[in-house]
């Protein structure tokens, strides 16, 4: 079920993933979307603007749409929005969703008393981690997962090589690189994530 489910997984650009099992499709963190898409789960993990877009949540979603986010995010939103913190779980249809911690530890943009999120979403028995925006953090050491989708390009983020050590605690059967080429970081930096992993997991650089 793993490869049929990366068949079905998107990269959308820069955090934005659409990921489709059991009839039900996932959207994390939409931002400038130019596909076409209907979401039945959207999951923001925080308020900045290319992560909680209104704008490009509003254009996946359909009536029945329910949106799973944090506090802040969730002010900024309309639609069924449902709130959860790190540690918190929900369940919607056959759509399993884990709030975990994503935050910085040595920079100030993502503050760790935030609670914003990172997500572990369950499909079709594949379990999918989208980090958010974080540091290599010590709670990584208790994610597990299939997929593994993490930033890469330092400055708001982790860097590529601590990305690869987050990969090396994780443990993914795949792990897939984001955050770059929108804003910040390049190609280059998913290049180094991949090498620094070769011969440890299974990376592949996605096309949006």
């Amino acid at each position: 079920m793993l490869e049929e489910i990366l068949q079905g997984l998107r990269w959308l650009g820069h955090d934005g993933f659409a990921v489709t099992g059991t009839g039900q499709t996932v959207v994390f963190d939409p931002y400038q979307v130019a596909v076409p898409l209907s979401a039945d789960v959207v999951l923001v993990t925080h308020p900045h603007y290319d992560h909680c877009s209104p704008e490009d949540i509003a254009k996946v979603s359909h009536e029945k749409t329910v949106i799973v986010t944090e506090a802040e995010s969730a002010a900024k939103l309309k639609g069924d929005v449902r709130l959860l913190a790190p540690g918190g779980r929900m369940t919607i249809g056959s759509v399993s969703i884990e709030a975990v911690a994503a935050y910085n530890t040595d920079k100030k943009f993502h503050p760790r008393a935030k609670n914003w999120l990172g997500f572990v979403v369950t499909l079709d028995g594949t379990r999918i981690y989208h980090a958010g925006d974080t540091d290599l953090i010590p709670e990584m050491d208790a994610i597990e997962c299939d997929v593994a989708l993490l930033p890469v390009s330092g400055t708001y983020v982790m860097t590529a090589a601590e990305a690869v050590e987050a990969a090396r605690r994780i443990k993914p059967k795949v792990a897939i690189p984001m955050h770059y080429n929108t804003l910040v970081g390049s190609r280059a930096d998913a290049e180094r994530f991949k090498t620094g992993l070769a011969g440890i997991c299974d990376v592949r650089i996605l096309t949006p």
